[in-house]
């Protein structure tokens, strides 16, 4: 019997268990995600991060993704990056966050 329990809870815990995956997109601010023209604007992502407008990734096929450590990505707004963690719903537990090698930050986003 116990062992039966320790092998079920065993299973249970690498179910849950999700590995870390790289997310490309553009950090910018979640009132701005659905506008096209906002896509690597860094001045108005940082403006609106800054304002209280929590960050998001904007990912492939306009995927919008919530981050969970908003102090690590606030740095990034307006960039496309990479970002590596586990996927949880629609939220993105932030391991780590780079600049995408294909980004050259500017004043108004990626060049």
């Amino acid at each position: 019997m116990r062992i039966g329990i320790t092998i079920s809870a065993l299973l249970l815990s690498f179910s849950t268990f999700a590995p870390a995956a790289d997310f490309v997109g553009y950090v910018i601010d979640a009132s701005c995600a659905t506008k096209a023209a906002m896509k690597g604007n860094e001045a108005c992502a940082r403006k609106c991060i800054k304002g209280g407008s929590p960050a998001v990734l904007l990912g492939d096929g306009d995927k919008v993704y919530k981050l969970d450590d908003q102090a690590k990505v606030a740095e990034h707004a307006g960039h496309k990056v990479k970002v590596t963690g586990t996927l949880n719903g629609d939220t993105i537990k932030v391991e780590n966050i780079v600049v995408d090698s294909g980004c050259v930050p500017g004043p108004t986003g990626c060049r």
